[in-house]
């Protein structure tokens, strides 16, 4: 089934939403010894934030990276969807990846007064958060709580940057390109001027605890079953949040396959994806609709049944 190209995001904003979304990178730089520099690849999980949509990297000052950007500015920098919780173990098991964004450019270390003006910035990030969720309504509030706090929130993962012991060395990664990776491993090159026009998904700062709040609760998980049997007209034995985003989002859910020649049909996961009426502008319209969908879902499912 096509998806009209207006009712999903173009590839330069899932980039741009995915950055905005996750805190944590994998850093690839170039090993250098006494000689210059070498081929080998030196690569480790480093934390970052965007400001105008550019990433800011600390990197802890005993990392090898700090003595080869020294030597060599290139690097690349891979950042994935955010998948917490029960949904990341079914990933693994079925060995899908999550989509996710790869850059290519130089690491340039700031000036003191630059970093100083980036960890500004952070502490500005780690707050909107929390401010976000203290002005969430109940219904939003449940949702967000039920979430694994330690591996979704954002101010939870950043807050060592700025209290624990370890020093750090700030940089800026200033990208020469771009690539969308999507989950079956097609690669989309993103132009640099979409790139730089385009912003990131009102959602995408509270996506990873809205999906997994969402997924830790099995009458919420339940109600994405019904959307599958609803609007796609498809028997799902089992459903995840896969993703979301202003326009819609994504179901990931375990419907039976094609009969086999003894009539047994095999379960199978597939995606669906579910267009909002309009678009949200923050997570409480999305909220409000995806409760609006469910209980279009229940009357439509209770006329069929005659329970209506």
């Amino acid at each position: 089934m096509k998806t009209n190209k207006a009712t999903v995001l173009t590839f330069a904003e899932k980039c741009k939403s995915i950055l905005s979304a996750n805190w944590r990178g994998q850093l690839n730089t170039i090993k250098a010894d006494a000689k210059g520099s070498k081929e080998d690849i030196n690569t480790s999980k480093i934390k970052y934030i965007c400001k105008r949509g550019k990433p800011y990297i600390w990197i802890p000052e005993k990392e090898l990276h700090n003595v080869n950007l020294i030597v060599d500015e290139r690097g690349s920098f891979s950042v994935a969807s955010p998948i917490p919780g029960p949904l990341a173990g079914l990933l693994r098991s079925i060995k899908k990846l999550p989509d996710r964004v790869a850059l290519t450019g130089d690491v340039v270390p700031l000036t003191d007064e630059k970093a100083q003006s980036a960890t500004k910035v952070l502490r500005e990030v780690m707050q909107s958060e929390q401010r976000a969720i203290s002005a969430s309504s109940y219904t939003v509030s449940g949702v967000l709580s039920s979430s694994d706090h330690s591996r979704t929130s954002r101010s939870e993962n950043l807050k060592d940057l700025l209290e624990g012991d370890e020093k750090y060395i700030v940089y800026k990664f200033n990208q020469r390109s771009c690539m969308y990776i999507d989950g079956n491993g097609s690669t989309h090159e993103i132009d640099e001027e979409d790139m730089g026009q385009c912003k990131a998904d009102p959602l995408a700062c509270l996506s990873a605890k809205l999906i997994d709040g969402i997924n830790q609760s099995v009458e919420r998980r339940r109600a994405l079953t019904l959307f599958c049997l609803t609007y796609k007209n498809a028997n799902a034995k089992d459903a995840y949040m896969l993703s979301v985003d202003r326009k819609g989002f994504e179901v990931f859910s375990k419907v039976a396959g094609p009969l086999s020649k003894g009539d047994i049909g095999q379960y199978q996961w597939k995606e669906f994806r579910f267009n909002l009426k309009e678009e949200a502008r923050d997570v409480e319209s999305f909220c409000r609709q995806l409760v609006e969908m469910e209980m279009d879902a229940v009357k439509e499912v209770s006329s069929h049944s005659g329970l209506a």
